[in-house]
């Protein structure tokens, strides 16, 4: 089994009118047979209830600095209120949504990524049984990324690092991250930048060297082209506009994006 992975992420969380869009969307290419597999985060979600705390969210080279107290409010948002919401959402439009995380079924199993960051963790191992009997059933998965280490104590995950896992767990036909971002830029935009439709080791390392693939897009990148090198056949970059041009996407049928390949 090939399934589709899609994570979801950036401001396209915090729209419910876009959410909706996109998860009937997912529902219809379920419907037609595609095994697919939903991925997420919700950074902004957390942001929120972290005020509950009294935090201030900090971030280092952006990854969450997340101490015990905010592990809780951390799992909670994901696991629990986002990944129900998206689950409810699938289900309104049609499909068979199962949530779970990274926890469950020892799906993700992880390690602590850096003292420093609390409790923040990196993937040791993708284990997928649980995804593919769900996915044998006919369900749609719902991917939450928090995920435990091999002494049950639960951490989080980066959502892009946890998708690329499991799709090379999984040796997926295809990774899309879809989010504000509508691909790899060959320039800013302010400068005329246009979307790069195929990337590959080469030619990603060449706009990584001029500066123009920067910031937090230089680990996306290179996340992709590490779950192609590891068996997964395309890794797609894209933004969500209209429900068309993502079916396009998945599809095949057109890129309006960035693919990342051999």
């Amino acid at each position: 089994m090939n399934p589709t992975i899609v994570k979801i992420g950036g401001s396209l969380m915090e729209s419910h009118e876009a959410l909706r869009r996109l998860t009937r969307a997912l529902a219809e290419l379920w419907s037609g047979g595609l095994p697919l597999v939903l991925a997420h985060g919700g950074g902004k979600d957390i942001n929120r209830n972290l005020q509950w705390l009294g935090e201030e969210p900090r971030f280092v080279d952006g990854l969450r600095v997340t101490s015990e107290a905010a592990m809780e409010i951390v799992e909670m948002t994901l696991s629990g209120a986002v990944n129900k919401r998206l689950v409810s959402l699938l289900q309104s439009a049609g499909a068979r949504a199962c949530g779970l995380s990274g926890v469950d079924g020892s799906t993700l199993v992880c390690r602590p990524l850096d003292p420093a960051l609390g409790r923040v963790g990196t993937i040791a191992q993708a284990r997928p049984a649980l995804v593919e009997s769900l996915l044998t059933a006919r369900f749609l998965p719902v991917l939450s990324p928090v995920s435990a280490d091999s002494a049950g104590a639960h951490y989080n995950v980066n959502a892009d690092d946890a998708a690329a896992a499991l799709a090379m767990g999984m040796k997926a036909g295809k990774l899309v991250f879809v989010s504000d971002v509508p691909g790899v830029m060959d320039a800013p935009p302010d400068k005329g930048g246009k979307i790069v439709p195929r990337l590959n080791r080469a030619s990603a390392e060449e706009l990584i060297a001029a500066g123009v693939i920067a910031g937090g897009m230089i680990p996306k990148v290179r996340s992709c082209l590490a779950a192609v090198e590891a068996g997964v056949g395309e890794v797609h970059i894209c933004g969500f506009t209209e429900a068309q041009a993502l079916e396009d996407q998945i599809t095949g049928a057109k890129n309006s994006g960035t693919i990342v390949g051999v």
